[in-house]
């Protein structure tokens, strides 16, 4: 670059420090984010039998199928949530995903896959409006009127919806639904970096809201177990 083109006020000093900042803030973002989030696994539960019992679960929505083949990860979830529910450890649960088209639809998916492995459909209540974690566990305190609440899904995931309940206020607590192998979808583990970052800046600088509000939704079967 031509001297007559940088700025003034650039001097390679200048330059140096803005290089490192560029490099490093990024890695310390990153590291900062994941190391505050990881603090949310105290909450975390790896069996049925030992997670407290609470009226209502919230299962966290992902696509049936990645492709042509299922996701591992919704099979489980689904197989956890029905563990817990069959445990008599809730009464009712809450499926909350993304329904943005007729043709994407995780909510009524997860219902369905409840249901015909015998869940009544009078316990299942389906949030249409889960587009982010965020949303999701947030409605369910605003909309369902939940909390406590259990959280199911897989570990890594379940930190990061605690640490959302958690800092706004709400009484989350996990079941971690059975891992699914990094090679089988290695960039939903990587992009869980980014969203941890995303997650932090939510409920600090940005004091991020659902994405849409709604009238509240009354869960009828919620007696304690």
């Amino acid at each position: 670059m031509s001297p007559s083109l940088i700025p003034r006020w650039l001097t390679r000093r200048k330059a140096a420090w803005l290089f490192v900042l560029s490099v490093w803030l990024p890695v310390f973002a990153i590291w900062g984010s994941d190391a505050w989030i990881r603090r949310s696994s105290r909450h975390c539960y790896a069996t049925v039998e030992s997670v407290p019992p609470t009226p209502v679960a919230l299962i966290l929505g992902c696509s049936p199928k990645i492709g042509s083949r299922p996701n591992l990860f919704f099979d489980r979830r689904i197989e956890a949530a029905l563990a817990l529910h069959r445990a008599g450890k809730v009464k009712a649960l809450i499926v909350s995903g993304d329904n943005g088209s007729k043709e994407y639809d995780e909510p009524t998916a997860m219902k369905e896959a409840l249901v015909a492995r015998g869940v009544p459909e009078a316990a299942i209540y389906c949030d249409f409006a889960g587009f982010r974690t965020l949303d999701s566990v947030v409605r369910a305190k605003s909309i369902f009127g939940q909390s406590p609440y259990i959280i199911v899904s897989q570990h890594f995931h379940n930190e990061r919806a605690i640490f959302l309940a958690r800092q706004r206020g709400l009484d989350a607590v996990g079941l971690d639904a059975a891992d699914v192998s990094r090679s089988f979808a290695p960039t939903t583990y990587l992009r869980e970096y980014l969203a941890r970052v995303q997650a932090v800046l939510d409920v600090t600088l940005l004091q991020t809201r659902p994405k849409f509000d709604g009238p509240p939704v009354v869960i009828t079967q919620t007696t304690t177990p």
